[in-house]
Parts: C-alpha cells; sequence; structure tokens
C-alpha cells in the first residue's frame, strides 16, 4: 500500500462504494415502477464524492449526507455507506465538532426524507432510516477516525522527538570533539610554530641561510594552527549565533581587507528560505573565498546569490592561477563544501574555468 499514491487508493474505494450503492439500489428496485435515473445519480454521486475525501473531508460529508436523503426521499432503500465513509474521513482529519453535528442532522433528516417518498407511514420510515444509518455504525466510524489520528499524532511527536535527541546528541558530541583537539592539539601545534618561527629569526638575526626544512616546519605549523582554528569554528558553530546569507557582506568588506577585490551580486527578488540553506550558502561563500585568499593568487573575485523559483544558486568565481582542464584537488574545504551541499539534496560544482580561474556553483532545493 506504500507504494501507492493515496489519490489512487481514494479513487478505488469511491468507485467501489458508488458500485455497491448502484448494484443495492437495483436489486431493490419495484421492476414495476422502472428505473429512476435521479435516484441512481445521487447513489453513484455519494459514492464518488468519496474520491474528494482526504483533500476535502468537510464538504465531501455534505455531500454524501445530501446524496443519502434524497435517494432516501426518492424511495430507494439503501444504507447510507457513503456517509459513513465520510464520517470516518472528516473525523480521522479532525473536524469533531462538524462531524458530530452533520451526524445528529442526518439521524433527525433521514426519517424525513423516508415519509417524503411517500412509500412509507411515520412507523415505518422510522425503520427504514434506523436501517439506513444505525446510530451504532455512526459511533464507530466516528471513534475509528478518531482513534487513527490520535495515532498519526502520536507517531508524528515520537518522530520529532527522535530527531530532536539525535540531534542534541550530534551537537554533544561535536563539542566533546572541539574540547579534546583544543586540549590535545592546539597547544603542541602552537609550541611547533613559536619554536620554528624563533629559529628562522635567530639563524636571519646571525647572518645564516636558514634551512628549507626548518622554513617548510614554519610554513606547516602557521598552516596547521589556521586549519585547527577553522575545525574548532566549524565544530562550535551551535554556540555561536547562527550566520546565514545577511552575514554574507561581512565576508565580502573582510576579503577586501586583505587586498582582494571582491563584490557582491543578488539576483532575483529574496523570499526566505529554509535555516540550513542559509547556512550552507554561507559556508560556501565563507570557504571559497576563504580558498580564494590561500590558494587562488588571485586579484578579484565575484560573489552571486541567485533566488530562482524552487532553488537557491550560489557562485563564487575569481582570477586566480587555476589552468582550464585541470583537475582540481579535493581539499578539506571543497570536500566538507560537497557534503553540505549533496545532505540538502543539492548539486556542487568546483573546478577552474574556461578562462582561467576558478568557480565553485551550489544549487540548494528550496521548498515551496
Amino acid at each position: 500500500m506504500r507504494t501507492v499514491r493515496p489519490g489512487v487508493i481514494d479513487g478505488a474505494i469511491a468507485v467501489c462504494v458508488a458500485a455497491a450503492l448502484v448494484v443495492t439500489g437495483l436489486s431493490k428496485q419495484d421492476p414495476a415502477t422502472g428505473l429512476d435515473p435521479v435516484g441512481f445519480a445521487l447513489l453513484a454521486s455519494g459514492g464518488l464524492a468519496l474520491a474528494a475525501g482526504r483533500r476535502a473531508p468537510v464538504p465531501v460529508l455534505a455531500v454524501t449526507g445530501l446524496c443519502a436523503v434524497g435517494y432516501q426521499a426518492a424511495g430507494f432503500d439503501v444504507p447510507a455507506v457513503a456517509f459513513l465513509f465520510a464520517v470516518y474521513a472528516a473525523m480521522r482529519a479532525g473536524h469533531r465538532a462538524v462531524t458530530v453535528a452533520a451526524s445528529v442532522t442526518m439521524l433527525a433528516a433521514l426519517p424525513l426524507a423516508a415519509m417524503a417518498s411517500g412509500l412509507h407511514d411515520t412507523g415505518a420510515a422510522l425503520a427504514q432510516a434506523r436501517g439506513a444509518l444505525e446510530l451504532a455504525w455512526l459511533i464507530a466510524a466516528g471513534a475509528a477516525g478518531e482513534a487513527l489520528r490520535q495515532a498519526e499524532r502520536r507517531a508524528e511527536e515520537a518522530e520529532r522527538t527522535r530527531e530532536e535527541t539525535a540531534r542534541r546528541r550530534a551537537d554533544e558530541e561535536r563539542l566533546h570533539i572541539a574540547r579534546e583537539l583544543h586540549d590535545s592539539l592546539t597547544h603542541q601545534i602552537s609550541v611547533i610554530k613559536v619554536q620554528a618561527e624563533v629559529a628562522v629569526h635567530v639563524a636571519r638575526k646571525r647572518g645564516e641561510q636558514v634551512p628549507e626544512a626548518l622554513l617548510a616546519i614554519r610554513d606547516a605549523g602557521r598552516e596547521a594552527a589556521r586549519e585547527l582554528r577553522a575545525t574548532l569554528e566549524a565544530l562550535r558553530d551551535d554556540e555561536n549565533p547562527a550566520r546565514g546569507l545577511d552575514h554574507v557582506p561581512d565576508l565580502v568588506r573582510r576579503a577586501r581587507t586583505t587586498g582582494l577585490d571582491a563584490t557582491l551580486t543578488i539576483e532575483g527578488q529574496r523570499d526566505d528560505v529554509p535555516a540550513a540553506v542559509d547556512r550552507t550558502a554561507y559556508r560556501i561563500v565563507q570557504e571559497s573565498l576563504t580558498n580564494v585568499a590561500r590558494h587562488a593568487s588571485a586579484t578579484t573575485a565575484t560573489v552571486r546569490i541567485g533566488y530562482r523559483p524552487g532553488a537557491l544558486v550560489v557562485r563564487v568565481d575569481d582570477d586566480g592561477k587555476a589552468c582550464p582542464g585541470a583537475a582540481p584537488v579535493p581539499g578539506v574545504g571543497l570536500l566538507g563544501m560537497r557534503e553540505r551541499v549533496t545532505a540538502l539534496g543539492g548539486h556542487l560544482r568546483a573546478e577552474p574555468r574556461g578562462e582561467g580561474g576558478f568557480t565553485v556553483h551550489a544549487e540548494l532545493p528550496v521548498p515551496p
């Protein structure tokens, strides 16, 4: 059943109920009176209306009730099965007051409809109405719908609780890792970096040639310290105020302070986007500008944020030293961007441009 769309299931139920009502009406029709097209139309309409029960339960409740009253008034002694289905659907959707009011109205209207047909006296009309819509069946249909609605709500709450618990545990684990990294690595890397810089300074002060290995150790220490700082900031992201598209101009201004000619262009009409998309777009721009400043040897960088129907497009271009056709080296930053985008169901393209330089192009889906 999970592989079939709900609309198909509702349509199949509606056709079956309509067929059952029509067949029952034919079996109880007096051959001497001939076929009543109005009565059969009401029987079929009442059943087919159930196809829209999931989308519009209250209108379907009204339609099935009116059809039941109509074919009872036309002289068809047929149970109001379609109305019972509609009671179930309306109660499941949470319309309890409307459902109870409609049921009480039907209990009063069916005897009147049976008497209006002219085929029954008062006693027979009451008996026919009781047979057409037993009170116990009404209560059972309403109770079943309410029970299912409560079960679905409890399932949704349990799922939400599990997601919140998993998210909280992930946050706690991330902060634990950040503390461990800070306590175990930050001090050691800082010592290596300081010792290497002091050794380079002393060698130059004495007029000695600085060994290449020592310069490599100094540069590696600086890079490791920067990478560790960035990693700790990412791990502690939830401790800080959430950053998103509103903070992208700050990233561009900060890039300009390093001598990079950075520009920002906003395309399309800005709409609200989910928080995860908002944070991911900020991280893409942040990591891209950081890579431009560290590795690209670029003089200009262009950031474009495009709002499109159903998608947010983020693009960062530079005029750095990347050559067309060269395969990009998948560093930690690019891998992190790709993982963030893929987790949201988006697409990321990071590659050298044909005219030179590098481009990062991400499309993030935005639900309507």
